[in-house]
């Protein structure tokens, strides 16, 4: 009986690290980044959908965000500055990329094969959603600076003015809302968060 290796080659995500040119005080993997692009993408399809009448799948965001990054099991992580230095480098690594996916979906059996191929390949997918777990993407690298500057570390000054000014480029009222009204949280202790444990 064959077996297939795809759910044991996600669990190495955890195992490739970001940043990783720069001075971190915390590493983080692409587990964690993961994750917190999915919590991220989910709240602002809800935001979408109760505050400005949309009607996003939030559930769908979350799990598009779970898997976005998980091209760089077999790529690594390429630091953003290098990725989109120029067209040639951008479009070499989208083809690396394209065949990373395809490599990891081998992995499966024929039966799950389409279903995961929704959540990897994105051709036929709903822009709005993936523009909203890309922003989601973007929140996440934002909040990673801010965790760095609250430690001290001003390595991630740079990447955290352009982050910020990519996100508030993006001119969705959504990313506005969460920039606004959740963000400024991520600045805080624990204490100051008003939470009891």
């Amino acid at each position: 009986m064959e077996k297939y290796h795809f759910f044991a080659i996600m669990s190495r995500m955890k195992y490739i690290s970001r940043w990783s040119l720069m001075n971190n005080t915390r590493l983080e993997n692409v587990s964690e980044h993961s994750l917190t692009t999915a919590i991220i993408a989910h709240a602002l399809c809800i935001i979408n959908n109760k505050k400005l009448g949309g009607d996003t799948n939030p559930e769908r965001a979350a799990v598009i965000a779970l898997f976005h990054d998980c091209t760089e099991i077999i790529t690594g992580d390429l630091p953003t500055p290098i990725k989109y230095s120029s067209k040639t480098l951008r479009g070499a690594y989208s083809d690396i990329e394209n065949e990373a996916s395809r490599q990891l979906l081998s992995t499966l059996p024929d039966y799950m094969r389409e279903e995961y191929e929704k959540l990897i390949v994105h051709e036929n997918e709903d822009k709005h959603l993936l523009a909203l777990v890309k922003a989601a993407d973007k929140i996440s690298a934002l909040i990673k600076c801010i965790e760095e500057e609250r430690m001290g570390n001003n390595e991630f000054s740079k990447a955290k003015e352009q982050t910020l000014k990519y996100i508030n480029n993006l001119d969705m009222e959504e990313v506005n809302i969460f920039m606004r009204d959740f963000l400024p949280s991520y600045s805080l202790s624990l204490d100051e968060q008003h939470i009891s444990l």
